[in-house]
């Protein structure tokens, strides 16, 4: 799954609008609505600041090619 579906799909789980999760996570919500429809390109720390509201984390991983 794409970040955008995991996202909306834990938003609506937890019953919170995309006006909800603007609200909480101090991130506009033309930001919010970009990223569900795939139009985003949102930085690290406001994909971190969304996921903790949602009750998820990032996971970083290096992965390198020989």
């Amino acid at each position: 799954m794409k970040i955008r579906e995991v996202m909306k799909l834990q938003r609506k789980v937890l019953g919170i609008t995309q006006q909800d999760l603007a609200d909480m996570s101090e991130v506009a919500i033309s930001a919010i609505k970009q990223i569900e429809s795939g139009k985003g390109n949102p930085s690290l720390s406001t994909v971190e600041k969304i996921m903790d509201i949602l009750g998820m984390e990032v996971k970083y991983e290096i992965c390198q090619t020989v």
